[in-house]
């Protein structure tokens, strides 16, 4: 978000009414929570915690007839809610629907992260929240073929506790094996159970667990400027083109940040303070805090 956004949607407010209203109701969910809004205000991005500290991102479309023409959502989550919206409802209000709704998922989301914490995926980085699927490696078929072996797990969304849908993907005796071994085990799984064991018991094997420098061999979006790399250029000096950096120390978020993009973020914060070279702020999105040396983004 930009350093000076605040100050600008002030701005705005006093040209119309959109503008007013809806400064006026970006203030009572809070500018924390707001991550970035459009040039016109009619595109706004809130970041939402849900009970379990994950972070989540509500992108939210106006009209410029709203409150009359509800808005547009969308966010990272497997389906969307139904609004309820009338002239009276407000921004709060729809930031409250999409808290009850992250509740709902709390179970489904569970069940992913023990997936996505324990198991080698394939393409982790497209796993997203909001898809209900997992495509998890299990060995090579046949070891001097390269013939991998995978499965595809479609975990049930309102019921993640639930035997999944399993499809086998490979070639070979092994996949043949593991397929006929889930149809004769089907039986065994238990909601009680955990969800890798009943997994392993089904399957009759253990599956390859994720390797710790795996965990962390991720290059990820930075959260304020949504790029993985700063943009190429003299003005930026030695930043220039450079990976996201930062990294929040809270393991619900863990979201990534360039220095540099945090310094500006924490520079427009009034609650954030300065010692030396450092400054002391909170994370933009879950809050917790934080701490990034000035001079970082000048190296």
């Amino acid at each position: 978000m930009e350093v000076n956004q605040q100050a600008r949607c002030r701005e705005l407010a006093k040209s119309s009414s959109f503008y007013s209203t809806v400064y006026s109701e970006i203030e009572e969910v809070g500018w924390d929570h707001l991550v970035r809004a459009g040039g016109d205000l009619s595109f706004l991005i809130f970041r939402v915690l849900d009970m379990k500290g994950r972070v989540h991102v509500m992108e939210i479309q106006l009209d410029k007839a709203y409150p009359r023409v509800p808005p547009m959502v969308s966010a990272d989550v497997p389906y969307i809610f139904n609004l309820k919206w009338s002239m009276n409802s407000r921004l709060k209000n729809l930031v409250q629907q999409f808290e009850k709704h992250l509740e709902k998922l709390q179970g489904f989301w569970s069940t992913l992260d023990e997936i996505d914490r324990s198991l080698q995926i394939v393409d982790s980085k497209q796993a997203s929240r909001a898809i209900p699927s997992r495509q998890i490696h299990v060995g090579l078929t046949i070891w001097y073929s390269g013939n991998d072996c995978f499965i595809i797990l479609f975990i049930d969304i309102n019921d993640p506790r639930s035997l999944p849908e399993c499809r086998f993907m490979g070639l070979g005796n092994t996949v043949n094996s593991l397929r006929k071994t889930w149809k004769r085990n089907v039986d065994k799984w238990e909601r009680d159970k955990a969800f890798l064991e009943n997994l392993e018991c089904l399957l009759n094997t253990q599956l390859p667990r994720l390797a710790d420098e795996e965990t962390n061999n991720h290059l990820d979006e930075c959260g304020i400027c949504y790029a993985q790399y700063l943009p190429i250029g003299d003005e930026l000096g030695p930043q220039t083109g450079s990976a996201t950096d930062y990294t929040c120390e809270n393991n619900s978020c863990s979201k990534a940040f360039h220095s540099m993009c945090l310094v500006d973020w924490l520079r427009s914060i009034t609650t954030t303070r300065q010692s030396f070279n450092v400054l002391f702020g909170n994370c933009p999105y879950c809050s917790e805090p934080i701490a990034v040396k000035i001079n970082a983004t000048k190296n």
